[in-house]
């Protein structure tokens, strides 16, 4: 290979990979002890379907990998190097079907995308690195921090919005989120923005107070209009492994989510989890993050992905 720099792809490959370094390893290490000690029988099968379950890929996952490992294969010795290849097949034949980029509709405008997920998720920083994102497309777009309990999450919007050169509606803490997100809609409107970029709170200790909240900064949103949201960007924690489920379970239900984030892949042993998620709600995957960086938070690739969690090296 010769000298020239490296292309962002590259780049981007060397951050997915090493951010899940964790996962990769803890799953290519339990592999490797299993199969250089002995042929391939039953219990070994079983013991490789344990290996996959405790990476969070999910039963029906992690089942369909062990037969697929065990095809053909009974009574031979088996390498961790075969293991790793049916690992990256199998995970990227769940993730093709949702690895999809999130598409801005440019007959609306501004194209509204209102931000779900926990406290702590990542929610406001993946919103200020969409900024910088959309931004760099040479779209036009506002924030808005409808996150008003948290006063940390207003003036983290704001600094994103100077960092961003992007404007950001925002009231006192403790206003009203939804008469916020009015505002928000009714202003990008006249100014022409082609995205606007909601914030909003993720206390989910109170399911009800939560749900009636959302659904009240929707039936807001509607009344500027009617079309929007026109996407329901759900982010997650990696870290929170199996959580992740319920959480996409109950903010599908109160929000209706339209595509998926996952966050902090980097600082879990368990990015499985996102394999487990699209076997069972087939929800579009649209980014990834890897890092705090603005350029750590990428379109998802199912391939890519696969072969980072299988620890196959580029």
């Amino acid at each position: 290979m010769n000298d020239t720099p490296e292309t962002p792809k590259l780049s981007w490959w060397r951050r997915l990979s090493s951010g899940l370094k964790r996962t990769s390893s803890s799953l290519g290490t339990a592999v490797a002890d299993l199969v250089t000690k002995r042929k391939l029988d039953r219990a070994m099968l079983e013991d490789i379907e344990d290996v996959l379950l405790r990476a969070d890929l999910g039963t029906e996952v992690a089942a369909r990998i062990a037969a697929a490992v065990g095809h053909g294969r009974y009574d031979k010795a088996i390498s961790a190097d075969d293991v790793k290849t049916v690992v990256a097949t199998e995970v990227e034949k769940v993730l093709m079907a949702v690895a999809k980029p999130l598409v801005i509709d440019e007959a609306q405008k501004p194209f509204v995308i209102l931000v779900v997920g926990v406290n702590g998720s990542g929610k406001t920083t993946t919103i200020g690195k969409l900024a910088a994102k959309l931004s760099a497309e040479g779209r036009t777009v506002m924030m808005a921090a409808g996150d008003t309990f948290r006063a940390a999450a207003i003036e983290q919007l704001k600094v994103w919005g100077e960092r961003t050169k992007t404007p950001v509606i925002a009231g006192a803490q403790g206003s009203d989120s939804a008469s916020l997100a009015f505002t928000a809609v009714t202003e990008a409107r006249a100014d022409n923005r082609d995205v606007l970029l909601i914030d909003t709170a993720g206390r989910l200790q109170n399911k009800a107070e939560l749900m009636i909240e959302l659904e009240k900064v929707v039936r807001v949103i509607r009344k500027v209009d009617a079309s929007a949201p026109h996407a329901v960007l759900l982010v997650l924690d990696a870290t929170v492994g199996q959580n992740a489920l319920s959480q996409v379970e109950v903010f599908h239900r109160m929000a209706g989510v339209t595509g998926l984030v996952m966050t902090k892949l980097d600082g879990t042993a368990r990015g499985g989890i996102l394999v487990a998620l699209a076997e069972k709600f087939k929800l579009p995957v649209h980014f990834i993050g890897v890092g705090e960086g603005i350029d750590d938070l990428a379109p998802f690739t199912a391939r890519d992905f696969a072969q980072a969690i299988a620890g196959i090296e580029s």
